[in-house]
């Protein structure tokens, strides 16, 4: 009897699985790559079947896949990364529209969303854009979207984001080679996103993009993005959080590599710009941490922000500077490997000069860090027009000019670092130089070459 029971049970499940590819092609799909399949897939996602597995084949579409998830009850494309959708239309491949306007606490999740919206799926869908103005996927109003080995390339903007969601998570995924955002936070009212083991790269208009809106809650982990910026389009960055008209906070970016394109003007590994809609607001709560990041322009910069950890990470080519802080506060920057490492500096990298910057902030913390041959600028580490800063126990080497100049800072603190410049073909200059300012505390330094003017 048990063994009957199971053997129906098998069979049932066969059964399923052969109607669900059966029911694909029942609705007029074809996947011959020459008919237009927009319609047939359209009724197939209407008819409530839940599971659109898409069969070896490609797709064509000349319009957008509406799923609206309150009508089709809980959906999950599928293609086993065997399935090609080529979208000839403008738009989205395909659009998620949910209903849910609350936010992840439960209390304010409304009943339909948990019987028929939560967690809409994509995954093994390779999706490629056949029109200037073709989006890969895009959702609003969705509760726990989750993307998942999918590709997407050719397109405008690989995944995005738009008015209100909840909870995504995309992971596993290759953005690649679209001419605007790999994944874009485009003015969406978004807390609780994660972005994981994803292959993010040559996107023209960035890699991971935020304008606008009110993100909270971004996790940026173990994922290669690089040379997401074009010669020809306007400047991007790998990772590009910009407040302008709302606010963004509360973002971790975390063990990923970052870097290329150098050739590119205004190229940037990560950039944070932190005034949003009150002008008066620094947004931040972010951390940068164990990262390697390099041949970029500037491999970070921050603006405006307010709670900023970088920590732990590797900087290398950088044409401009390692990191550019301007007009913020609350900076702390932990132990980093500032390095001019010889096997990358060599050809056209060898133009590179590095350094840091902060320029009118207040309220930094420097420490522990490690600079080291930072070429053709003021200073390895220039400190301008601020107060407040706590520099201790860096090493900075062989690098041109003063290792370490403040210019206009007042009320800091420099303790137990090491200046030196051990090159033989060095350029006469002092190890720290302090220009204008007051009140500054400067002690317990071993500086090789002295300091202008001269410091205890």
């Amino acid at each position: 009897m048990i063994r009957t029971l199971v053997l129906f049970v098998f069979a049932v499940r066969v059964a399923l699985a052969q109607s669900s590819d059966r029911g694909l092609s029942a609705f007029g799909v074809v996947g011959d790559g020459r008919s237009d399949d927009g319609a047939a897939i359209q009724r197939a996602v209407d008819s409530g079947a839940g599971t659109i597995r898409f069969p070896r084949g490609v797709y064509r579409l000349t319009r957008p896949v509406v799923i609206d998830l309150d009508r089709t009850g809980f959906t999950l494309l599928a293609g086993d990364g065997t399935a090609r959708i080529v979208m000839e239309g403008a738009g989205p491949a395909f659009k998620f529209v949910g209903t849910h306007g609350g936010t992840a606490d439960p209390k304010t999740v409304q009943p339909n969303i948990w019987d028929r919206q939560r967690a809409p799926m994509v995954d093994g869908l390779e999706i490629v854009g056949a029109n200037p103005e073709a989006d890969g996927i895009e959702a609003t109003g969705t509760m726990q979207l989750t993307i998942s080995r999918t590709t997407v390339r050719e397109a405008r903007h690989g995944i995005r984001l738009t008015t209100r969601n909840r909870n995504v998570i995309i992971s596993d995924c290759h953005l690649y080679n679209n001419k605007g955002a790999g994944v874009f936070y485009d003015n969406v009212d978004l807390h609780q996103s994660n972005i994981i083991g994803c292959h993010i790269s040559y996107n023209a208009g960035g890699g991971v993009v935020s304008r606008g809106g009110a993100v909270r809650n971004l996790q940026i982990g173990a994922c290669d993005i690089e040379a997401n910026m074009s010669t020809n389009g306007p400047p991007a960055a790998n990772v590009l959080l910009d407040c302008a008209g709302g606010s963004i906070a509360e973002v971790t970016i975390v063990g990923c590599t970052l870097q290329h394109s150098g050739r590119v003007p205004r190229s940037a590994n990560i950039v944070f710009l932190g005034k949003g809609k009150d002008e008066k607001t620094q947004w931040g709560h972010l951390t940068i941490a164990d990262n390697v990041m390099t041949d970029v322009r500037v491999n970070i910069h921050i603006r405006h922000a307010r709670g900023v950890v970088i920590s732990g990470n590797t900087f290398g080519v950088a044409y401009e500077h390692d990191l550019l802080v301007e007009d913020s506060s609350n900076v702390v920057v932990g132990p980093n490997s500032f390095d001019r490492n010889p096997r990358y500096f060599v050809g056209e990298a060898s133009s590179a000069n590095g350094g840091i910057v902060f320029a009118d902030c207040r309220d930094c913390t420097l420490s522990g860090l490690r600079v080291n041959g930072v070429l053709r600028k003021p200073a390895a580490v220039l400190l301008e027009n601020g107060s407040g800063f706590n520099v201790g126990n860096c090493a900075i080497l062989d690098s041109d000019g003063p290792g370490l100049l403040l210019r206009n800072v007042s009320h800091s603190i420099v303790t137990g670092c090491l200046i030196r410049d051990s090159r033989a073909d060095r350029k006469p200059a002092p190890s720290l130089r302090v220009e204008g300012g007051k009140d500054n505390v400067i002690a317990n330094n071993l500086l090789a070459h002295g300091s202008d003017p001269q410091q205890p």
